[in-house]
Protein backbone atom coordinates (compact mmCIF):
# COMPACT_ATOMS: atom_id res chain seq x y z
CA UNK A 1 0.00 0.00 0.00
CA UNK A 2 1.30 2.94 -1.31
CA UNK A 3 2.06 5.66 1.78
CA UNK A 4 -0.01 8.85 1.94
CA UNK A 5 1.40 12.31 0.91
CA UNK A 6 2.89 14.08 3.53
CA UNK A 7 1.39 17.78 3.03
CA UNK A 8 3.68 20.63 3.82
CA UNK A 9 3.73 24.83 3.41
CA UNK A 10 6.66 26.27 2.31
CA UNK A 11 7.04 30.34 2.10
CA UNK A 12 7.33 31.91 -1.44
CA UNK A 13 9.13 34.79 -0.14
CA UNK A 14 12.60 32.28 1.87
CA UNK A 15 11.46 29.33 0.95
CA UNK A 16 11.02 28.23 4.42
CA UNK A 17 8.93 25.36 5.13
CA UNK A 18 6.14 24.30 7.64
CA UNK A 19 4.01 21.29 8.05
CA UNK A 20 0.71 23.48 8.99
CA UNK A 21 -0.40 26.42 7.28
CA UNK A 22 0.01 29.47 9.49
CA UNK A 23 -1.00 33.13 8.69
CA UNK A 24 2.77 34.50 8.88
CA UNK A 25 6.15 32.38 8.07
CA UNK A 26 7.78 31.42 11.09
CA UNK A 27 11.21 31.64 9.37
CA UNK A 28 11.31 35.53 7.55
CA UNK A 29 8.24 36.97 9.28
CA UNK A 30 6.31 37.67 5.74
CA UNK A 31 2.40 37.16 5.85
CA UNK A 32 0.16 34.97 3.93
CA UNK A 33 2.90 33.29 1.58
CA UNK A 34 2.85 29.97 3.05
CA UNK A 35 1.62 27.94 -0.24
CA UNK A 36 0.50 24.02 -0.14
CA UNK A 37 2.60 21.82 -1.78
CA UNK A 38 3.28 17.97 -1.22
CA UNK A 39 7.02 16.45 0.03
CA UNK A 40 8.75 14.65 -1.76
CA UNK A 41 9.47 10.81 -0.44
CA UNK A 42 12.45 11.51 1.81
CA UNK A 43 10.43 14.30 3.16
CA UNK A 44 11.46 18.06 2.63
CA UNK A 45 14.99 17.02 3.40
CA UNK A 46 14.58 14.52 0.24
CA UNK A 47 17.09 16.47 -1.90
CA UNK A 48 20.21 16.34 0.49
CA UNK A 49 23.02 16.44 -1.16
CA UNK A 50 25.58 13.20 -1.22
CA UNK A 51 28.37 13.01 0.85
CA UNK A 52 31.85 13.66 -0.67
CA UNK A 53 35.49 12.93 0.35
CA UNK A 54 38.13 15.74 1.31
CA UNK A 55 41.04 16.28 -0.48
CA UNK A 56 43.80 19.00 -0.05
CA UNK A 57 42.71 22.16 -1.17
CA UNK A 58 46.73 22.96 -1.92
CA UNK A 59 46.98 19.86 -4.49
CA UNK A 60 43.45 20.54 -6.24
CA UNK A 61 44.52 21.35 -9.59
CA UNK A 62 41.76 24.29 -9.73
CA UNK A 63 39.80 24.78 -12.68
CA UNK A 64 40.44 28.09 -15.91
CA UNK A 65 37.78 30.69 -15.31
CA UNK A 66 39.21 33.00 -17.17
CA UNK A 67 36.07 35.07 -18.78
CA UNK A 68 35.06 35.63 -22.22
CA UNK A 69 34.00 39.41 -23.22
CA UNK A 70 30.67 39.74 -23.73
CA UNK A 71 30.95 42.11 -26.51
CA UNK A 72 29.84 45.08 -24.62
CA UNK A 73 32.90 46.75 -23.10
CA UNK A 74 30.45 48.19 -20.05
CA UNK A 75 28.96 45.16 -19.50
CA UNK A 76 31.72 43.30 -19.19
CA UNK A 77 33.00 45.55 -16.72
CA UNK A 78 29.98 44.88 -14.41
CA UNK A 79 30.47 41.28 -14.77
CA UNK A 80 33.90 41.42 -13.88
CA UNK A 81 35.84 40.64 -16.99
CA UNK A 82 32.89 39.11 -19.02
CA UNK A 83 30.67 35.36 -19.11
CA UNK A 84 32.60 33.03 -16.76
CA UNK A 85 33.33 29.35 -17.85
CA UNK A 86 30.37 27.12 -15.36
CA UNK A 87 29.09 30.55 -13.77
CA UNK A 88 25.38 31.27 -13.33
CA UNK A 89 24.08 34.55 -13.81
CA UNK A 90 20.08 35.81 -12.71
CA UNK A 91 18.98 38.84 -14.55
CA UNK A 92 15.86 40.40 -13.19
CA UNK A 93 13.79 43.58 -13.86
CA UNK A 94 9.96 44.58 -14.39
CA UNK A 95 8.18 43.38 -16.90
CA UNK A 96 8.65 45.52 -20.71
CA UNK A 97 12.01 46.64 -19.01
CA UNK A 98 14.02 44.98 -21.31
CA UNK A 99 16.05 41.85 -20.23
CA UNK A 100 15.11 39.45 -23.25
CA UNK A 101 16.29 42.46 -25.51
CA UNK A 102 19.27 42.45 -23.36
CA UNK A 103 20.33 38.71 -23.52
CA UNK A 104 18.92 38.35 -27.34
CA UNK A 105 21.79 41.19 -28.08
CA UNK A 106 24.51 39.41 -26.07
CA UNK A 107 23.81 36.45 -27.29
CA UNK A 108 24.22 37.83 -30.81
CA UNK A 109 27.35 39.47 -30.24
CA UNK A 110 28.64 35.98 -28.84
CA UNK A 111 27.44 34.07 -31.65
CA UNK A 112 29.30 36.47 -34.35
CA UNK A 113 32.68 36.01 -31.98
CA UNK A 114 32.51 32.77 -32.71
CA UNK A 115 30.94 31.19 -29.47
CA UNK A 116 28.47 28.62 -29.42
CA UNK A 117 25.13 29.97 -27.72
CA UNK A 118 21.72 28.18 -27.32
CA UNK A 119 18.47 31.20 -26.74
CA UNK A 120 15.91 28.54 -24.73
CA UNK A 121 13.05 30.47 -24.38
CA UNK A 122 9.65 29.87 -22.77
CA UNK A 123 8.16 32.71 -23.35
CA UNK A 124 8.19 33.29 -27.21
CA UNK A 125 8.37 31.03 -29.95
CA UNK A 126 10.87 30.71 -32.35
CA UNK A 127 9.51 32.61 -35.47
CA UNK A 128 9.14 35.51 -32.17
CA UNK A 129 12.41 34.88 -31.26
CA UNK A 130 13.77 35.22 -34.89
CA UNK A 131 11.57 37.91 -36.16
CA UNK A 132 13.23 40.25 -32.49
CA UNK A 133 16.43 39.02 -33.39
CA UNK A 134 16.38 40.68 -37.12
CA UNK A 135 14.57 43.64 -35.27
CA UNK A 136 17.88 44.27 -33.67
CA UNK A 137 20.27 43.12 -35.99
CA UNK A 138 21.34 40.26 -34.02
CA UNK A 139 20.70 37.14 -36.12
CA UNK A 140 23.51 34.76 -37.21
CA UNK A 141 24.05 31.14 -37.77
CA UNK A 142 25.84 30.35 -34.46
CA UNK A 143 22.90 31.60 -32.45
CA UNK A 144 21.29 28.42 -31.55
CA UNK A 145 17.66 28.52 -30.11
CA UNK A 146 15.15 26.55 -28.65
CA UNK A 147 11.29 27.04 -27.33
CA UNK A 148 10.39 24.69 -24.46
CA UNK A 149 9.15 25.14 -21.13
CA UNK A 150 10.83 21.36 -19.77
CA UNK A 151 14.20 22.05 -17.78
CA UNK A 152 15.35 18.90 -18.36
CA UNK A 153 15.76 20.11 -22.25
CA UNK A 154 17.78 22.92 -21.06
CA UNK A 155 20.07 20.67 -18.86
CA UNK A 156 20.54 18.84 -21.69
CA UNK A 157 21.66 21.29 -23.81
CA UNK A 158 24.19 21.82 -20.60
CA UNK A 159 25.79 19.08 -20.77
CA UNK A 160 25.62 18.41 -24.78
CA UNK A 161 28.54 17.78 -26.71
CA UNK A 162 30.18 19.90 -28.14
CA UNK A 163 29.75 22.21 -24.91
CA UNK A 164 27.71 25.31 -25.26
CA UNK A 165 29.53 28.53 -24.42
CA UNK A 166 26.61 30.42 -22.93
CA UNK A 167 23.07 29.34 -22.12
CA UNK A 168 20.16 32.01 -21.80
CA UNK A 169 17.36 30.50 -19.83
CA UNK A 170 14.39 32.80 -20.46
CA UNK A 171 12.61 32.76 -17.92
CA UNK A 172 13.14 30.52 -14.91
CA UNK A 173 9.66 31.27 -13.23
CA UNK A 174 8.35 29.26 -17.12
CA UNK A 175 10.19 26.32 -16.84
CA UNK A 176 9.14 22.95 -14.81
CA UNK A 177 11.44 20.27 -13.86
CA UNK A 178 9.65 17.04 -13.63
CA UNK A 179 9.40 14.60 -10.26
CA UNK A 180 8.46 17.96 -8.41
CA UNK A 181 4.89 19.08 -7.60
CA UNK A 182 3.87 22.45 -8.14
CA UNK A 183 3.12 24.40 -11.09
CA UNK A 184 5.66 26.30 -13.21
CA UNK A 185 6.47 29.31 -11.03
CA UNK A 186 5.47 27.67 -7.67
CA UNK A 187 8.06 27.92 -5.12
CA UNK A 188 9.15 24.05 -5.22
CA UNK A 189 9.14 24.55 -9.22
CA UNK A 190 11.58 27.50 -9.38
CA UNK A 191 14.27 26.64 -6.52
CA UNK A 192 14.41 22.57 -8.96
CA UNK A 193 14.64 24.67 -11.89
CA UNK A 194 17.27 26.84 -11.03
CA UNK A 195 19.47 23.92 -8.79
CA UNK A 196 19.24 21.40 -11.71
CA UNK A 197 20.24 24.02 -14.41
CA UNK A 198 22.95 25.65 -12.17
CA UNK A 199 24.35 22.22 -10.96
CA UNK A 200 24.70 20.85 -14.75
CA UNK A 201 26.31 24.83 -15.85
CA UNK A 202 29.15 23.86 -12.69
CA UNK A 203 29.61 20.29 -14.40
CA UNK A 204 30.40 21.62 -17.64
CA UNK A 205 31.86 25.01 -19.17
CA UNK A 206 28.78 27.10 -20.15
CA UNK A 207 28.25 30.03 -18.53
CA UNK A 208 24.23 29.90 -17.85
CA UNK A 209 22.22 32.79 -17.57
CA UNK A 210 18.83 32.55 -16.22
CA UNK A 211 15.76 35.73 -16.23
CA UNK A 212 13.69 35.84 -13.46
CA UNK A 213 10.43 37.82 -12.57
CA UNK A 214 10.04 40.29 -10.11
CA UNK A 215 7.13 40.60 -7.87
CA UNK A 216 5.03 43.97 -7.18
CA UNK A 217 7.15 45.13 -4.60
CA UNK A 218 10.22 44.66 -7.08
CA UNK A 219 11.73 41.63 -5.79
CA UNK A 220 13.13 38.80 -7.72
CA UNK A 221 10.32 36.43 -7.45
CA UNK A 222 10.59 32.98 -6.17
CA UNK A 223 12.44 31.50 -2.88
CA UNK A 224 15.67 34.02 -1.78
CA UNK A 225 17.62 30.70 -2.26
CA UNK A 226 17.39 31.25 -5.56
CA UNK A 227 20.03 34.69 -5.78
CA UNK A 228 21.89 31.82 -3.22
CA UNK A 229 22.41 29.42 -5.84
CA UNK A 230 23.60 31.28 -8.68
CA UNK A 231 27.25 33.35 -8.87
CA UNK A 232 25.87 36.70 -9.88
CA UNK A 233 22.66 38.73 -9.80
CA UNK A 234 22.22 42.04 -11.93
CA UNK A 235 19.13 43.60 -12.21
CA UNK A 236 17.69 45.92 -14.67
CA UNK A 237 15.40 48.83 -13.90
CA UNK A 238 14.01 52.57 -15.49
CA UNK A 239 10.74 53.88 -16.48
CA UNK A 240 9.53 51.82 -19.27
CA UNK A 241 7.99 55.24 -20.90
CA UNK A 242 11.72 56.97 -20.29
CA UNK A 243 14.95 56.00 -22.84
CA UNK A 244 17.01 55.08 -20.27
CA UNK A 245 18.28 51.62 -18.42
CA UNK A 246 20.00 51.01 -15.87
CA UNK A 247 21.82 47.47 -14.91
CA UNK A 248 22.92 47.16 -10.86
CA UNK A 249 24.83 44.57 -9.91
CA UNK A 250 23.59 43.26 -6.46
CA UNK A 251 25.94 40.35 -5.89
CA UNK A 252 28.86 39.00 -8.24
CA UNK A 253 31.61 36.50 -6.85
CA UNK A 254 33.99 37.51 -9.93
CA UNK A 255 33.80 40.85 -9.28
CA UNK A 256 32.92 44.08 -7.78
CA UNK A 257 29.25 44.40 -6.41
CA UNK A 258 29.26 48.30 -6.48
CA UNK A 259 28.88 48.66 -10.51
CA UNK A 260 26.55 49.84 -12.74
CA UNK A 261 25.82 50.30 -16.17
CA UNK A 262 23.35 53.12 -17.87
CA UNK A 263 21.79 51.91 -21.56
CA UNK A 264 19.44 53.49 -23.69
CA UNK A 265 16.92 51.91 -25.26
CA UNK A 266 17.02 52.70 -28.72
CA UNK A 267 15.22 50.82 -32.23
CA UNK A 268 18.65 48.35 -32.83
CA UNK A 269 18.20 47.57 -28.61
CA UNK A 270 20.00 48.68 -25.88
CA UNK A 271 23.23 50.61 -26.35
CA UNK A 272 25.68 51.73 -23.54
CA UNK A 273 25.93 55.39 -22.56
CA UNK A 274 29.37 55.77 -22.50
CA UNK A 275 30.08 59.05 -20.73
CA UNK A 276 26.40 59.52 -18.24
CA UNK A 277 27.87 62.01 -16.67
CA UNK A 278 25.32 64.96 -17.76
CA UNK A 279 23.51 62.65 -19.73
CA UNK A 280 20.61 63.13 -16.93
CA UNK A 281 20.18 66.67 -16.85
CA UNK A 282 18.67 66.89 -20.21
CA UNK A 283 17.34 70.58 -21.80
CA UNK A 284 17.55 71.89 -17.79
CA UNK A 285 17.04 75.61 -17.81
CA UNK A 286 19.29 77.13 -14.60
CA UNK A 287 16.99 80.10 -14.51
CA UNK A 288 14.03 78.34 -13.09
CA UNK A 289 13.68 78.23 -9.23
CA UNK A 290 13.18 75.45 -7.71
CA UNK A 291 16.08 73.15 -9.79
CA UNK A 292 19.41 71.80 -8.36
CA UNK A 293 22.30 70.11 -10.10
CA UNK A 294 23.77 67.31 -7.52
CA UNK A 295 26.48 65.28 -8.42
CA UNK A 296 25.65 61.97 -6.78
CA UNK A 297 27.54 58.50 -6.72
CA UNK A 298 25.90 55.36 -7.84
CA UNK A 299 28.02 52.29 -7.68
CA UNK A 300 31.50 54.19 -8.50
CA UNK A 301 30.56 56.34 -11.06
CA UNK A 302 30.17 60.09 -10.51
CA UNK A 303 27.32 61.42 -12.35
CA UNK A 304 25.19 64.92 -12.32
CA UNK A 305 21.31 64.43 -11.83
CA UNK A 306 18.66 67.22 -11.70
CA UNK A 307 16.90 67.75 -8.36
CA UNK A 308 13.34 69.74 -8.65
CA UNK A 309 11.48 71.17 -6.18
CA UNK A 310 8.23 72.81 -6.26
CA UNK A 311 6.46 74.95 -3.49
CA UNK A 312 2.76 76.16 -4.38
CA UNK A 313 0.34 77.59 -1.92
CA UNK A 314 -1.94 75.00 -0.82
CA UNK A 315 -6.13 75.37 -0.08
CA UNK A 316 -6.19 72.32 2.14
CA UNK A 317 -5.76 72.14 5.50
CA UNK A 318 -3.07 69.56 5.25
CA UNK A 319 -0.81 70.21 2.96
CA UNK A 320 0.66 67.62 0.31
CA UNK A 321 4.00 66.63 0.11
CA UNK A 322 4.88 64.33 -2.94
CA UNK A 323 8.33 62.50 -4.16
CA UNK A 324 9.30 61.04 -7.12
CA UNK A 325 12.72 59.25 -7.44
CA UNK A 326 13.66 59.62 -3.80
CA UNK A 327 11.91 58.43 -0.73
CA UNK A 328 8.38 60.65 0.62
CA UNK A 329 9.61 59.94 4.10
CA UNK A 330 13.10 61.29 2.99
CA UNK A 331 11.55 64.68 2.33
CA UNK A 332 9.31 64.70 5.13
CA UNK A 333 12.50 64.76 7.44
CA UNK A 334 14.04 66.94 4.83
CA UNK A 335 11.03 69.69 5.29
CA UNK A 336 11.23 69.63 9.26
CA UNK A 337 14.30 70.11 9.83
CA UNK A 338 13.97 73.30 7.33
CA UNK A 339 11.02 74.30 9.22
CA UNK A 340 13.09 74.03 12.36
CA UNK A 341 16.53 75.28 12.00
CA UNK A 342 15.71 77.58 8.95
CA UNK A 343 12.07 78.97 11.43
CA UNK A 344 10.45 78.86 7.63
CA UNK A 345 6.38 78.17 7.59
CA UNK A 346 5.71 75.42 5.30
CA UNK A 347 2.72 74.39 6.34
CA UNK A 348 1.15 76.90 4.19
CA UNK A 349 2.46 75.60 1.25
CA UNK A 350 2.08 72.34 -1.17
CA UNK A 351 5.65 70.85 -1.54
CA UNK A 352 6.33 68.23 -4.57
CA UNK A 353 9.71 67.18 -5.43
CA UNK A 354 11.54 64.55 -7.56
CA UNK A 355 14.73 63.56 -9.58
CA UNK A 356 14.67 64.39 -13.06
CA UNK A 357 15.01 61.64 -15.70
CA UNK A 358 12.52 59.34 -13.66
CA UNK A 359 15.37 58.00 -11.69
CA UNK A 360 15.83 56.34 -8.31
CA UNK A 361 18.75 57.10 -6.50
CA UNK A 362 19.31 56.02 -2.64
CA UNK A 363 22.53 58.30 -2.43
CA UNK A 364 22.06 60.66 0.92
CA UNK A 365 24.14 62.95 -0.98
CA UNK A 366 21.51 64.12 -2.63
CA UNK A 367 20.11 66.30 0.82
CA UNK A 368 21.66 69.17 0.29
CA UNK A 369 20.48 69.57 -3.62
CA UNK A 370 17.15 68.84 -2.31
CA UNK A 371 17.16 71.54 0.56
CA UNK A 372 18.37 74.22 -1.76
CA UNK A 373 16.11 72.94 -4.73
CA UNK A 374 13.39 73.39 -2.01
CA UNK A 375 14.42 77.03 -1.18
CA UNK A 376 15.14 77.64 -4.52
CA UNK A 377 10.99 77.52 -5.39
CA UNK A 378 10.16 78.56 -1.53
CA UNK A 379 11.74 82.07 -2.18
CA UNK A 380 11.25 81.89 -6.03
CA UNK A 381 15.21 82.58 -6.64
CA UNK A 382 17.18 80.22 -9.12
CA UNK A 383 20.51 78.90 -7.75
CA UNK A 384 23.53 80.07 -9.60
CA UNK A 385 23.86 78.68 -12.95
CA UNK A 386 26.53 76.50 -11.97
CA UNK A 387 26.64 75.55 -8.59
CA UNK A 388 26.53 71.64 -7.83
CA UNK A 389 25.68 70.24 -4.39
CA UNK A 390 26.18 67.54 -2.26
CA UNK A 391 25.72 66.21 1.56
CA UNK A 392 24.09 64.62 3.99
CA UNK A 393 21.62 67.03 6.55
CA UNK A 394 21.10 65.40 10.01
CA UNK A 395 18.55 66.32 12.17
CA UNK A 396 20.36 69.45 14.09
CA UNK A 397 20.83 71.12 10.72
CA UNK A 398 24.22 70.26 10.12
CA UNK A 399 25.88 69.09 6.81
CA UNK A 400 27.71 65.76 6.76
CA UNK A 401 30.29 64.76 4.39
CA UNK A 402 29.75 61.80 2.24
CA UNK A 403 31.17 58.39 0.65
CA UNK A 404 32.87 59.08 -2.58
CA UNK A 405 33.94 63.39 -2.36
CA UNK A 406 37.02 62.92 -3.94
CA UNK A 407 35.66 61.31 -6.90
CA UNK A 408 32.72 64.05 -6.89
CA UNK A 409 34.64 67.10 -6.53
CA UNK A 410 37.11 65.48 -9.70
CA UNK A 411 34.13 65.00 -11.53
CA UNK A 412 32.56 68.79 -11.20
CA UNK A 413 35.50 70.26 -11.58
CA UNK A 414 36.22 68.10 -15.12
CA UNK A 415 32.85 69.46 -15.88
CA UNK A 416 33.18 72.98 -15.65
CA UNK A 417 30.30 73.23 -12.58
CA UNK A 418 31.08 76.28 -9.77
CA UNK A 419 30.80 77.21 -7.05
CA UNK A 420 30.48 74.42 -5.68
CA UNK A 421 28.32 73.53 -2.42
CA UNK A 422 29.48 70.52 0.42
CA UNK A 423 30.98 70.27 3.57
CA UNK A 424 34.24 69.74 2.94
CA UNK A 425 35.16 72.01 -0.32
CA UNK A 426 38.17 73.05 -1.98
CA UNK A 427 39.22 75.45 -4.31
CA UNK A 428 36.61 76.57 -6.59
CA UNK A 429 33.98 75.16 -3.70
CA UNK A 430 31.79 76.86 -1.09
CA UNK A 431 32.08 75.33 2.88
CA UNK A 432 28.52 74.51 4.33
CA UNK A 433 28.15 73.71 7.52
CA UNK A 434 24.85 73.87 8.36
CA UNK A 435 21.31 74.67 6.36
CA UNK A 436 21.60 78.42 7.74
CA UNK A 437 24.94 78.60 5.99
CA UNK A 438 23.30 77.43 2.83
CA UNK A 439 20.19 80.27 3.22
CA UNK A 440 22.72 82.79 4.09
CA UNK A 441 25.40 82.04 1.10
CA UNK A 442 22.20 81.79 -1.44
CA UNK A 443 19.61 83.91 -0.34
CA UNK A 444 21.10 86.61 1.92
CA UNK A 445 18.65 85.08 4.94
CA UNK A 446 20.08 84.39 8.16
Amino acid sequence: MAAKAKKIFTCSACGGVSPTWRGQCPRCGAWNTLVEGVAGPGGSRALAAPSATPVPLDSHPGEDFTPASTGIDGLDRVLGGGLTPGGAVLLGGEPGIGKSTLLLQLAGLAAAAGRRVVYVSGEESLPQLKARAERLGVLHEGLLAAATTDAGAAVDILGATPAPDLVIVDSVQTMHVSGVEGSPGSVSQVRGVASSCVEAAKRGQACLMLVGHVTKDGQIAGPKLLEHMVDTVLYLEGERRHLFRILRVLKNRYGPTDELLVMEMRERGLSEVPDPSTFFLGDRDPAVSGSAVVMAVEGRRPFAVEVQALAAKSFLSMPRRAALGLDVGRLHLLLAVLEKRLRLNLGQVDLYAKIGGGLKIPDPGLDLGIAAAVLSSFYDRPLPAGAVFWGEVDLSGRIRPVAGHDTRLKQAERLGYGPILCPNAAGLGHKVETLPDLARLLFAKA
